[in-house]
């Protein structure tokens, strides 16, 4: 009996590393198939499997949530009323990419939301409400943190700095789902990411460690052997079908 026990709290241990093929909670299965969702974000629930994701990150009704970089209303269109009229979403977009359209576009949905908002900042300074989010997803934009580009006034930012922030805003015990495009170890981070808008999970997971967040689980929801990392992501050859990563961390209690 003892030996059954250790073998069995052995399994329990691992088991946060792996994502379960148990189905999505209703709420969650519902707002994905919801009549209210635009149709340019529906074409994209092929490649996103955004059921099986918000399972796996364990999204409930009744959350605070924070949709990083959300303005083009993805996730907020299924969170949202996952989360029920006792939840709320607060999407963050740097004021670099929030230009007249997609104001008009978001605004629009908020106003038939009641429970979305949004706030907008500049990249390198973003601004997040304290002790706010009990879940937050950051969906393949965290290596931009390590992008330059003068053509859209993306300046020089610091990882540490974008991370404290962030952490600042989480609830404690709070979970930040993260998704990116995988590179190949080594090299310089931001030669990588200029280059082709993918980082090493090594890199991030090194990043959100010591901001003091802790990996409590992740996903090969998305994991493309056939991808090589040596495309751009926008790539016709690729896009839509990049090797992802998926990781799970907690702000500790």
């Amino acid at each position: 009996m003892r030996t059954l026990k250790l073998v069995l709290a052995a399994s329990l241990a691992v088991a946060p590393l792996c994502a379960s093929s148990a189905a999505a909670p209703a709420n969650v299965s519902a707002a994905v198939v919801s009549a209210g969702r635009s149709a340019e974000n529906v074409k994209l629930d092929e490649a996103r499997k955004p059921a099986e994701l918000l399972r796996f990150f364990g999204l409930k009704p009744g959350m605070q949530v924070l949709d990083m970089f959300g303005s083009n209303r993805y996730w907020a269109e299924i969170i949202a009323p996952a989360v029920g009229p006792k939840g709320k979403v607060t999407v963050w977009e740097p004021t670099q990419f929030y230009d007249e359209k997609a104001k008009t576009a978001f605004e629009a949905f908020a106003a038939k939301t009641p429970n979305v908002s949004i706030v907008a900042s500049p990249f390198e300074d973003p601004r997040l409400p304290a002790n706010y989010a009990d879940f937050a997803l950051i969906n393949l934009d965290y290596h931009d943190v390590y992008w330059v580009e003068p053509k859209y006034g993306v300046k020089r930012m610091e990882p540490d700095r974008f991370l404290k922030t962030l952490y600042g805003s989480m609830k404690r015990g709070g979970i930040v789902g993260i998704v990116d495009h995988a590179a190949t170890p080594g090299g310089d981070t931001r030669e990588v990411v200029n280059k082709l808008h993918r980082i090493d999970p090594a890199v991030l997971r090194a990043d959100f460690e010591r901001a003091g967040f802790v990996l409590e689980g992740q996903s090969d929801l998305y994991r493309n052997p056939q991808d090589d990392h040596s495309l751009l992501v926008f790539d016709p050859k690729i896009r839509g079908k990049t090797d992802r990563f998926v990781m799970k961390f907690r702000k500790p209690r």
